[in-house]
C-alpha cells in the first residue's frame, strides 16, 4: 500500500528508507491487536507499512478518546523512544496492519540529521493540528465535528465513485463518538441529520459523501 501524502515516509529519501528498514524488522499485527499500550515505557518505533491504526487514550471515566487515525507511511511512538516518557496513547490495529519496528530509534536520528530535522517539522504539524482540533470541539456542535472527520477520512482514503466518495470507515461508531468527542448517540444523530439532508449514505463500516461541498459547509 503507498504511503499517504504528508506522511513520514514520504519524506525521506531511497536511500534513508532503506537504512531505516536496514534497522529494524518486519513485523505484522491482526485487526483489533494492541500495539502499543498508554503508560508503557520502550524505545521503539513502528513505521507503518500498511493498514490502519487508531492512537486513543482513555479518560478515568474509562471512556475512550481517539486522537487521531493512522495509515501507511506514518511513524508511530516517537515521543516515547525520544524523550524516555512513558507512552501517551494506546495505539490499535483497525485492520491487519504490517509495519518496520526499529528499536533504540534515536541513534538512527543522532547518525542521519536530516531525518532528525523532518522529524521535528513533523511533530511541529502534529501539535498544530492537535490545537486546531481544540478549537473544533470549543466551536463546533457534534454534527460540525462529524463532518469535519468525515471530510478528513474522505480526503485521506476517499475513492471516487459514481454515487459520490465512498469511504471505507475504519471505525465503528462508538469509535467516531470517541474521535468527536461526543456520545454515541449524539454521533449517531449526527449521522442522521446528515443523511436527512442528502449529504451522505451509511452503511456498515463505509459512508459514502454524495455532496462533498454540502458536507464541507457543515465542517465549517
Amino acid at each position: 500500500m503507498a504511503p499517504e501524502p504528508g506522511e513520514f515516509l514520504t519524506l525521506l529519501t531511497d536511500e534513508e528508507v532503506a537504512s531505516l528498514k536496514a534497522a529494524g524488522r518486519l513485523r505484522r499485527w491482526d485487526r483489533g491487536t494492541t500495539i502499543m499500550t498508554e503508560g508503557d515505557t520502550s524505545d521503539w518505533v513502528l513505521v507503518l507499512l500498511d493498514g490502519r491504526v487508531k492512537c486513543s487514550s482513555h479518560t478515568s471515566a474509562g471512556t475512550e478518546v481517539v486522537l487521531a487515525v493512522r495509515g501507511p507511511g506514518a511513524l508511530i511512538g516517537e515521543l516515547s523512544a525520544i524523550d524516555g516518557s512513558p507512552r501517551s496513547t494506546t495505539v490499535t490495529a483497525l485492520e491487519p496492519i504490517s509495519g518496520i519496528v526499529v528499536r533504540d530509534f534515536v541513534s538512527f536520528l543522532e547518525s542521519h540529521g536530516r531525518v532528525a530535522v523532518l522529524l521535528m517539522r513533523q511533530i511541529s504539524a502534529k501539535l498544530r493540528d492537535s490545537d486546531r482540533k481544540r478549537i473544533e470541539y470549543g466551536a463546533f456542535d457534534t454534527t460540525g465535528r462529524v463532518a469535519t472527520r468525515l471530510i478528513e477520512l474522505a480526503e485521506r482514503y476517499g475513492e471516487k465513485t459514481a454515487e459520490g466518495v465512498r469511504v471505507a470507515l475504519p471505525l465503528s461508531q462508538d469509535e467516531l463518538a470517541g474521535w468527536t468527542g461526543a456520545s454515541r448517540e449524539a454521533v449517531s444523530k449526527a449521522l442522521r441529520a446528515l443523511r436527512d439532508r442528502g449529504l451522505i449514505e451509511t452503511g456498515r463500516r463505509r459512508v459514502v459523501i454524495h455532496d462533498v461541498e454540502g458536507l464541507r459547509k457543515h465542517a465549517r
